[in-house]
Parts: C-alpha cells; structure tokens; sequence
C-alpha cells in the first residue's frame, strides 16, 4: 500500500537561515521549495522537510541517517566545512570520529544547526 509514495523526513527547526544554509552548502541537499512553514530538499529521490518550530528540543538520538560509501572521505569533506563529530563514551572511535559497530558498519554521528544528531552510516560489503 504506501510502498510505492516517496518518502519524506521532517526534521524542526528554529534557526531556518543556518538550516538552509547548512543543508545546502553543507551537506549538498537540493533545495526544492521554501515557504512560511518550513523548506524542503531532495537527495536521491528522497525529500526532507525542514519545518519552522518555535520552541525546539533535539532529541539525544539520530533522528536522520545517510547511508553513504567511504564513509572517510565523507567525514574529511564534512570536517573541511567545519561539522564536529561527535564521540560517545563507550564507543571506540578513530581520529575522525567514526566508530565501528560489531556488524562492522561505520558510524559518525554529528548535529545540525539546531543540535539535530544526524549521522553517516558505511554498510559493510
């Protein structure tokens, strides 16, 4: 039933400007419409919705996840444009911040303009 429709992630913002600045110039995302209520980009046939809040809470988790391929050079770029990455006590991270997982997938965690935790997600082969 609904496996056929595209897909849309909503993520809330405050700061819509940083958001629009960062999504785009950032991470690369097309911007596709703007309006009162928030901005909207598309990555690879999938939409994410930036929805204009007024009061904002991030959640302590990833609330939007990128499956990439070389997850380092990813990192490096990011890191170029000044995105810190976190570190999590607990986890073993390398010196840029990735942290592999026991089914060997490659994880970095970092947050947007309005402390959103997003992460990069490299599955193994």
């Amino acid at each position: 039933m609904l496996l056929e429709p595209k897909i849309t992630a909503f993520i809330p913002t405050k700061q819509v400007e940083k958001s629009k600045q960062f999504y785009s110039n950032v991470l690369g995302l097309n911007l596709v419409s703007e309006d009162a209520y928030g901005i909207e980009f598309e990555s690879n046939g999938c939409f994410l919705r930036i929805a204009i809040v007024h009061e904002l809470k991030p959640y302590p988790f990833t609330v939007l996840g990128f499956k990439i391929c070389d997850i380092e050079s990813h990192v490096k770029s990011l890191i170029v444009k000044g995105v810190k990455f976190e570190k999590y006590d607990g986890l073993a991270h390398d010196n840029l911040g990735i942290w592999t997982s026991p089914s060997k997938a490659k994880v970095a965690w970092f947050k947007d303009p309005d402390g959103n935790l997003l992460s990069l997600t490299e599955s193994p082969l």
